[in-house]
């Protein structure tokens, strides 16, 4: 996008925050969902699972790519399927509650000042969470997932752009909106233990770890729902941790060379068992913060090569009508 020094700069400041949002801080996050959820669920010490998981992502970091990391990846879109299912049977189950559900999305939506979770949050904070949770959850924007999208094999880059736009849409219009209702559906509407906010003992027994297992605990017992989120966000995290070792690892050999890849690792594996004895709001924190130092070099990048996905795109609809 930019020639000399200016561009340069650029790559190396969003190397440098890549490696730290995702190769370091964003793996403490994954691995904190999963010790705690595991943890909720069957009740074994988070430094345990955080030990288990450390030597099954330290296969993959210093073995290269293993059967391990093959079997995640297959796994995965499984797990996704039946987290869906899961979400539609909840829904089923609570379908009486799903007018009050839209009714209460809109009603935050539009009078940002209503108290939601024992904080009442404004406008500009409102929008804050949103930009938070959104790069966090699909990572549009934030020039992370092109690393994976780079390295596919196609005729026309085009084509491989949809595939980015259908997962951005799979993850945040399917997955995160059936996860939304499944959770407001249960906790929040009338008769739910946080329909007033979160108030009194509730503090003390809901968190933002544990919501999603409750709300399915709901239809599907305490326990079993416990459990089906905690093995589903397993392998959802892990395979994510997996992906962004793999761009943390990429920009470190960009800014230190091959050599600079066994650091890498060890450091990154060192950072996923601190996430699982950390606390939640803290390793938010601190990925958050590394998430937005990305977005600003890759967005300057994007508007200054944007002639360049015009042109891709006339390009492919031209070939189209000739077809």
């Amino acid at each position: 996008a930019f020639k000399g020094n200016g561009g340069k700069f650029l790559a190396g400041f969003f190397a440098v925050a890549i490696i730290l949002a995702l190769g370091f801080m964003g793996c403490m996050v994954q691995s904190n969902s999963i010790a705690e959820t595991m943890n909720n669920a069957f009740g074994i010490p988070t430094w345990v699972i955080g030990l288990a998981v450390v030597v099954l992502a330290g296969i993959v970091f210093i073995g290269g790519v293993s059967r391990l990391a093959a079997v995640t990846e297959k796994i995965v879109p499984v797990m996704a399927l039946l987290y869906i299912l899961g979400s539609l049977v909840v829904l089923i189950m609570n379908a009486a509650n799903i007018p009050a559900t839209f009714a209460l999305i809109f009603e935050c939506a539009f009078n940002p000042e209503a108290s939601v979770g024992g904080a009442t949050f404004g406008i500009i904070a409102a929008l804050s969470q949103g930009a938070k949770r959104g790069l966090f959850s699909n990572e549009a924007g934030m020039g992370s997932t092109p690393h994976a999208h780079a390295q596919a094999n196609v005729t026309d880059p085009h084509d491989q752009a949809v595939v980015a736009m259908v997962s951005v849409f799979i993850d945040t219009f399917v997955v995160l909106t059936l996860n939304a209702l499944v959770v407001i559906s249960t906790l929040y509407t009338e008769g739910g233990p946080l329909a007033n906010g979160y108030t009194g003992a509730v503090t003390e027994t809901l968190s933002k770890t544990n919501l999603a297992q409750t709300a399915f605990g709901v239809v599907f017992g305490a326990e079993a729902g416990a459990m089906f989120v905690a093995v589903c966000l397993f392998f959802f995290a892990f395979s994510t941790v997996l992906s962004w070792n793999l761009f943390g690892k990429i920009n470190a050999v960009y800014l230190f060379g091959k050599k600079a890849v066994p650091v890498y690792s060890v450091i990154a594996l060192v950072f996923i068992f601190l996430g699982t004895v950390m606390s939640n709001d803290l390793v938010w924190e601190l990925t958050d913060m590394f998430n937005n130092l990305m977005v600003i070099p890759n967005a300057i990048a994007l508007f200054a090569l944007s002639n360049i996905v015009v042109r891709v795109a006339d390009r492919k609809k031209a070939a189209g009508k000739k077809e």
